[in-house]
């Protein structure tokens, strides 16, 4: 997929201003509820039309404002997943999936059943909305969009409404989608794991504006600013004082630390994952000296905010530490240090540095 998105819109007292590109079969928006991901994709759609700006998919302009292009939405070969799924309640499956179809009307009845029998809702042909499950009903969404044969799918949200179970069926459902559509994909989501998961690229989006894209395991490796560290699920940063090219004092955390990567006057604040801290019995460079202020079971995962024993004003850091058997006593065996590996540190900037 080729995708070229630089547009602006204003509504009410919120302004979106976004700028992209992607040439990756999934891609996906990433960023907490109402910076504009949503609005991002009506754009791309036609449902919403820009104030001013360009979008470009697979070559073709589907909107410019300086050249007046504006294409109508049934003209783009937009799939669009709306986060409810927008089945028609008054209709039926069939009646519904039939609705996203614009080809020869004398093939329309056997592109109608091919849909029914690939998306496995044969038997519910004439079953409404109301009567369906949650599966069902995406199931039929997923249907409505595909009958069209779109160049691309939008997908906006679309699992946010469901419980943790039909959740998980619904994502390898998806995968396995994925796999055998020929197209291309853009997924809205605030949720990081969703985004690992399904998209090969990401933009991460804050208050209307792109922050940073790039490859999806990069960006969660090496976010660069901090409002991205945060985004994609980091909850230990510090401020830092620069020391030398490869160390930095976390003044909040009140540790002096070796850094893998190269610190520059732009860098601000050192950041890392709970899950990359690791447990020592002997203190060592990037060793933090443990004290337990607050201990948290999970369903897999002992969840520590541990603070520097020996600084009383430092702020405190989380530690994950996988669970060996739902026996296991997580308030047992904590270490004496946790050591911070340097391959893991990541060094942010601000926006307001960069």
């Amino acid at each position: 997929m080729a995708v070229y998105v630089d547009i602006e819109k204003k509504f009410r007292d919120f302004r979106l201003r976004v700028k992209f590109e992607s040439d990756v079969h999934t891609m996906g928006i990433l960023g907490a509820s109402g910076c504009g991901k949503s609005m991002t994709l009506r754009c791309i759609a036609g449902v919403e039309t820009p104030d001013r700006g360009r979008i470009v998919v697979n070559g073709r302009t589907l909107y410019d404002s300086e050249r007046k292009i504006n294409l109508k939405p049934q003209e783009r070969r937009i799939g669009y997943l709306f986060q409810n799924y927008a089945l028609f309640p008054a209709m039926t499956v069939q009646e519904n999936i039939a609705c996203g179809y614009r080809g020869d009307k004398h093939e329309k009845a056997a592109r109608l059943q091919e849909c029914i029998r690939r998306y496995q809702l044969e038997g519910l042909e004439r079953h409404y909305p109301s009567q369906l499950s949650g599966g069902q009903q995406q199931r039929a969404a997923l249907a409505r969009m595909m009958i069209g044969d779109p160049e691309a799918i939008l997908l906006d949200e679309p699992f946010s409404a469901l419980d943790g179970y039909l959740k998980d069926l619904l994502q390898r459902d998806l995968q396995k989608f994925l796999k055998e559509y020929q197209g291309d994909m853009i997924l809205v989501t605030h949720s990081r794991d969703e985004a690992f998961r399904f998209c090969e690229q990401l933009t991460l989006m804050k208050d209307g504006e792109e922050l940073i894209t790039g490859e999806t395991n990069r960006l969660f490796e090496h976010p660069c600013f901090l409002e991205a560290a945060r985004l994609t699920g980091c909850k230990n940063y510090s401020a830092i004082q620069p020391l030398d090219s490869h160390t930095v004092l976390a003044l909040d955390w009140g540790i002096r630390l070796h850094t893998a990567e190269e610190v520059t006057k732009e860098h601000t604040h050192v950041g890392i994952r709970g899950h990359w801290l690791q447990p020592r019995s002997q203190n060592g460079a990037n060793c933090l000296p443990v004290h337990v202020e607050e201990y948290m079971e999970t369903t897999f995962e002992h969840q520590y905010l541990i603070r520097n024993a020996e600084d009383n004003d430092g702020t405190a850091i989380w530690w994950m530490r996988p669970k060996g058997s739902f026996e296991e006593r997580g308030e047992q065996d904590v270490p004496s240090w946790l050591y911070l590996p340097p391959e893991h540190l990541m060094l942010l900037k601000t926006l307001s540095n960069a």
